[in-house]
């Protein structure tokens, strides 16, 4: 199958795409490069420097690479600036969206797969919500990828789209950007692999469900790939909550490990607390049990496994960047 993914050059994005190939699939890719980069994919693998707001740009790509499928992860993904420019936001979230969806259907795609968010649609829950929990988004941010699934449910509704969308719980791996708001797991490995102590917002009692970046793109093939009509939408989580506290001692754990088998002393810097986030939610949980019922998905991933391969991965760019490879 010809599948178009884009933000294909990003953390999740260029996961998605290795999946994709590995699954036997040809795959190109739409990306602006704003926050994706070109040495994230596989050798070969087309890529339209495109912004999916500039509906002539989004058009032209979609003409050249003719795809049966698209998998769409391009987003603005700061929540902070959406508050802050919901307009921008808008521009890329719902726009995009929209720009993407009226090429496919131009172009005859069948399937569409759609990056939307668990805990910004959910908000504060203390037990794994599943998909049929009131969604109540507060930021604008969520608000787009609540619009965003309803449009999905009008195209196919319309426009005989088979549409899916896949609500992420917090989502952490190899090539995720440590210098953003969001990524706590690379923000912390950036910073102790630099000897700078993590900071922590407010107590660090704040629980998120952390779901490896390698079972993401699993699901979204899996997505992809379904055979259903019509609109679906799926949690994809691990339903088990873990607090930063933990999250920052199962890391430090986890890179002294790998820093001993490289022959290193490791002396990380305790972790610092700051003040809390404005309007940082305290639980975010989701229940899978739908996308394991019907797309047969659960997490194979482990959270101390996944910490140690992120782990390893950070600590070898690190030292493939100071021998300037």
């Amino acid at each position: 199958m010809r599948v178009l993914v884009t933000g294909g050059a990003g953390f999740i994005g260029s996961h998605v795409v290795e999946a994709c190939l590995a699954a036997g699939h040809e795959v190109a890719v739409v990306d602006d490069l704003s926050g994706g980069k070109k040495e994230n994919l596989p050798a070969g693998v087309p890529i339209f420097q495109v912004d999916v707001a500039d509906a002539a740009a989004v058009e032209k790509a979609f003409e050249s690479a003719r795809p049966e499928a698209v998998i769409h992860e391009a987003a603005q993904i700061s929540v902070s600036r959406s508050v802050r420019e919901p307009g921008l936001d808008a521009r890329t979230n719902v726009l995009g969206l929209l720009n993407v969806l009226e090429a496919a259907v131009r172009q005859g795609v069948r399937a569409f797969v759609f990056a939307s968010s668990g805990g910004v649609l959910y908000g504060d829950v203390f037990e794994p919500a599943a998909e049929e929990h009131p969604a109540a988004p507060v930021s604008p941010y969520g608000i787009a990828k609540l619009a965003g699934e309803m449009y999905l449910a009008f195209f196919a509704r319309e426009h005989g789209l088979r549409c899916a969308a896949l609500r992420y719980g917090n989502v952490y791996g190899p090539r995720q950007d440590p210098h953003g708001e969001a990524g706590v797991v690379a923000i912390f490995l950036e910073r102790f692999l630099a000897g700078a102590a993590p900071i922590i917002n407010g107590d660090g009692r704040y629980i998120r469900d952390y779901v490896y970046v390698e079972d993401v793109a699993r699901a979204n093939l899996l997505a992809l790939e379904g055979e259903w009509e019509g609109f679906r939408a799926y949690n994809v989580g691990t339903g088990r909550g873990t607090d930063v506290n933990e999250l920052e001692r199962g890391l430090r754990s986890a890179l002294t490990e790998i820093l001993r088998e490289q022959g290193r002393k490791p002396a990380l810097p305790a972790a610092t607390y700051g003040p809390p986030r404005p309007g940082d939610l305290r639980s975010s949980l989701l229940d899978a049990g739908k996308i394991a019922r019907e797309l047969g998905w659960r997490p194979q991933v482990a959270l101390e496994e996944g910490l140690k391969r992120t782990a390893a991965w950070f600590a070898d760019r690190r030292n493939r960047n100071a021998d300037g490879l």
